[in-house]
């Protein structure tokens, strides 16, 4: 939670814009920009698909932390460092 979003921004009383900038739907959070705004779930969607994974994204249910332990489980081991790279990288890019 060291992302400058909208309701760390509030807590501070500094200017922010209240909405996620990305989907216009929902206040700005880390878990909402993440896991539960369109634009990100379509994101992650669009990576996952395009390197063959068969792993689906990360739901609004659960955390990034618990997607990603399920997610490396269930990977190939080959694939492991790949699915690392897409699971800091995207977020990051998001």
């Amino acid at each position: 939670d060291r992302c400058w979003t909208a309701d760390r921004l509030a807590r501070r009383g500094l200017q922010h814009q209240p909405r996620c900038p990305l989907c216009d739907q929902a206040p700005e959070t880390m878990r909402h920009l993440l896991l539960e705004c369109p634009f990100a779930r379509q994101t992650w969607h669009e990576i996952l698909s395009w390197l063959w994974m068969t792993t689906a994204g990360p739901s609004h249910e659960d955390s990034l932390m618990d997607w990603w332990l399920q997610a490396r489980q269930n990977t190939p081991t080959l694939m492991r460092k790949g699915l690392a790279s897409i699971a800091l990288l995207t977020p990051w890019m998001i």
